[in-house]
């Protein structure tokens, strides 16, 4: 996402901001080649070492390079970093950088070289300002923990050190075979010391783009709230001839006219149409279209309905007494009832409001964690939650955790939760029906059509005089405010929220279930509603630090693969009995127009700079003509096949890197 990381629930996004990639027909004569996009969400600074927001991430990955990026196979491979060595006991990355990087500034002046210091003085900086993103390297980096909690004080005691000016080195705690995954993301990205110094305070804050340097296939030329997003084509990027387009206009959008896309794909203007099968005008797109409609391939981002255990806020609601607000508390705490809203919640039909009946399917996701996402001795990462899961109950008895088809929807299983949760609750005191307050940005067609299916299936399987959705269709920025971008718990105002999804950062399940330590992170309040490192008793109850006890073991496995999955999936099993988020959808899996060359887009199940989608501008290449789903289809088995090929050569190679 990559979209980095936290995601906002866009309602008609093919990625997290934006639905549309074009090659504008006004091209000047001069053959230039323009990307036209939409987006959703303004980003409130850009500051990619600090940030962990897709709304600045999906700017900055297309103007700031790390040491590696993906291919169109998901290879890594050199950025920044011409060459890496790892040594032999797995704990010290050494990285090569090359001699024409370099630094400009927004208007394509040379600035200065990169060099190794710069990655030093970007991750102290990180540090030292408590970037978002400190989870991913925090207690990998030798000494960074020490520091960080004031510890020690000297960074030069931390494990990353500049050799020379091309070589930077990074010293490990133990050996993590996923670490050049974590090179992609912004945290472990280059700045200037000398441009940092001069900017102060200033250093990327807000959208001013003479407030941050260029090393990218990009350079930012202006954001306008609200209006637009504006880049160039990085003249003098060292791998220049990877980028075949000149420039990239993103406009936003509220979501509102879901006829558009399809509209200025007919009349030339764009070169992709995410479609909405739901719309008006579909069944005339449908027919004019019918062999240009494809399907994208789910990604590795999931999105999930999160549950509010310890509610602080209540601007936004529906409740009208305090016996209302604690009875929803006491339920929410009850994990009987929290499965009586996974089970009874009909995800096909929430789908649908996006891709259609004959789509819904193609997006949905039953776990946190894609069932495909890690493998091992044979046996993917979902068929190890599962077998983890039947000892749960027999809820989870027969239960598919499979892509593309609900494993979840189950009124039966609902009604039986339900009818144990209320007898318990009853006994607590508390009054029916539990009102849930569920917020909604009311501009937005599809999303707010999703929350009246979700509202529709619940109180229809588990009885209006027993449990109410109240949905809160807010503007835009209040919803923000309240959810995505909320500072602390005390401001996110929800019992349940739809908003929200994660990308992952690194190829390992770490990556999804770190997020939600109680102990850690920013992410706890935007999923669950409380600040971590708090003690908070809502936590306890409901079992999150044996959760994080699990987690803790899990990542304490380092050598054997196969246990450090085995111990991950009994974690994302425990999460998944425990209900507090509710899985629902990939981004990806959608029907689109377009006049991209398949597959020639980076991509990557994590990680900055690999996507399945155009939210990554370089190696994109467009064609003159609609794809069509047969041409899709066939270039998609090539690539698969390639892939293959490519992924077992590239894993045979990183022996030569071990010195």
């Amino acid at each position: 996402m990559k979209r980095t990381k936290l995601l906002a629930l866009t309602g008609v996004t093919l990625l997290a901001t934006g639905v549309l990639a074009a090659c504008s027909s006004s091209a000047s004569n001069k053959g230039e080649q323009t990307f036209a996009y939409t987006y959703e969400t303004d980003p409130d600074n850009l500051n990619y070492l600090t940030t962990n927001k897709a709304a600045t991430a999906n700017i900055t990955n297309n103007v700031i390079d790390g040491l590696m990026e993906n291919d169109r196979y998901g290879n890594f491979v050199p950025s920044m970093a011409e060459d890496w060595s790892v040594s032999k006991d797995g704990l010290t990355y050494t990285y090569k950088i090359r001699q024409d990087a370099k630094w400009y500034t927004s208007e394509g002046e040379e600035y200065a070289s990169v060099t190794a210091k710069d990655f030093v003085t970007g991750l102290k900086y990180a540090a030292d300002k408590k970037s978002d993103g400190l989870y991913l390297v925090q207690e990998s980096i030798k000494g960074l923990d020490a520091y960080v909690k004031g510890e020690i004080t000297d960074f030069s005691q931390v494990g990353i050190k500049a050799i020379d000016d091309q070589t930077v080195e990074y010293t490990l705690n133990s050996p993590e075979s996923f670490w050049n995954s974590k090179t992609t993301m912004g945290i472990l990205a280059p700045v200037n010391e000398e441009f940092l110094n001069s900017k102060g305070d200033d250093f990327a804050k807000g959208t001013d783009p003479s407030s941050i340097l260029y090393n990218g296939p990009f350079l930012l030329k202006s954001i306008v709230a609200k209006s637009s997003v504006e880049f160039e084509k990085n003249a003098n990027y060292w791998d220049k001839d990877n980028v075949h387009i000149d420039k990239v206009k993103l406009s936003f959008w509220d979501g509102q006219d879901t006829s558009k896309p399809a509209e200025n794909f007919k009349d030339g203007s764009f070169t992709v149409a995410r479609l909405f099968p739901t719309s008006a005008s579909y069944p005339e797109i449908e027919k004019e279209f019918k062999d240009n409609i494809v399907y994208t391939q789910q990604d590795s981002a999931t999105f999930v309905v999160g549950t509010n255990i310890d509610r602080q806020s209540y601007k936004f609601t529906s409740k009208t007494t305090d016996e209302q607000k604690n009875s929803t508390k006491k339920a929410l705490l009850n994990k009987d009832f929290r499965q009586a809203i996974a089970f009874g919640f009909d995800r096909t039909a929430y789908a649908s409001q996006i891709n259609g009946k004959n789509g819904a399917t193609k997006l949905l996701r039953n776990l946190f964690i894609p069932p495909t996402f890690v493998q091992s001795d044979g046996k993917s990462f979902g068929d190890m939650v599962r077998e983890q899961l039947i000892s749960y109950g027999d809820e989870w008895k027969d239960i598919n955790l499979a892509d593309a088809q609900d494993g979840l929807y189950n009124p039966e299983k609902a009604k039986a939760e339900f009818a144990k949760a209320k007898t318990a609750l009853q006994a607590e005191g508390v009054q029916f029906p539990i009102h849930l307050d569920m917020p909604v940005d009311q501009t937005a067609t599809t999303k707010v059509q999703r929350v009246q299916s979700m509202k529709q299936s619940l109180e229809e399987t588990l009885g209006a005089d027993n449990v109410v959705i109240d949905i809160q269709q807010l503007q835009k920025d209040d919803l923000l405010n309240v959810t995505y971008f909320a500072e602390s718990a005390a401001g996110e105002d929800w019992d349940l929220s739809d908003n929200i999804g994660w990308s992952p950062d690194y190829i390992d399940p770490s990556t999804y279930l770190d997020i939600i330590k109680p102990s850690v992170g920013e992410n706890t309040k935007t999923y669950l509603g409380f600040d971590s490192g708090t003690n908070n008793a809502a936590a306890k109850q409901v079992g999150l630090e044996d959760y994080e006890k699990m987690i803790v073991d899990a990542g304490n496995e380092k050598t054997d693969v196969a246990k450090r999955y085995e111990k991950y999936a009994a974690a994302q099993a425990w999460l998944t009995d425990s209900a507090l988020i509710i899985p629902t959808t990939s981004q990806t899996g959608r029907p689109i127009l377009s006049r991209i060359v398949p597959f020639t887009i980076p991509f990557a199940f994590s990680g900055n700079k690999g996507t399945s989608e155009p939210l990554l501008y370089k190696y994109v290449e467009l064609q003159d003509k609609a794809v069509t789903a047969d041409e899709y289809q066939k270039a998609q088995e090539k690539w698969l096949k390639e892939k293959e090929e490519s992924n077992k050569k590239a894993q045979e190679d990183l022996e030569n890197h071990v010195k």
